[in-house]
């Protein structure tokens, strides 16, 4: 019985030493290694940004008519506190998915010439252009 006492307080050691060993995350063995969190890359900049006035600026976009050349980017940052999104007048490709308050929608390459009329697909009063040029 005397071995009994005494085997249980060290088995509750061992055991709690264990239990904070891994709540720390301890271990120095080699087959698990600490693997570190992702760092976001990024998005790459757009080469003309048009900005999303929304309600505090009379439901707009500036500028109302952007003038971007064939090949570069063009993306739409919110500036306002509603979420917006981009659509190609008479269902072209050009469209974003929503864009939420003070975030910018991913830059989208600009292929042919001419104009290009779009609207917010949410509020359809919103109305804007790219003016294209070679």
């Amino acid at each position: 019985m005397k071995r009994m006492k005494s085997f249980v307080p060290t088995c509750l050691f061992a055991i709690a030493s264990l239990v904070a060993l891994a709540r720390c995350g301890g271990s120095s063995s080699p087959s698990s290694p600490s693997i570190p969190a992702p760092t976001p890359t990024p998005a790459a900049a757009a080469d003309v940004t048009i900005l999303i006035s929304g309600i505090s600026g009379g439901m707009s976009f500036s500028p109302a008519t952007a003038a971007v050349k064939v090949g570069q980017t063009v993306a739409w940052k919110n500036n306002d506190a509603i979420t917006h999104a981009i659509a190609q007048d008479g269902g072209g490709g050009l469209s974003t998915p929503s864009i939420g308050s003070g975030a910018t929608s991913v830059p989208i390459k600009i292929t042919a010439a001419g104009t290009l009329a779009y609207h917010c697909s949410i509020h359809p009063s919103m109305t804007g252009s790219l003016a294209v040029t070679q």
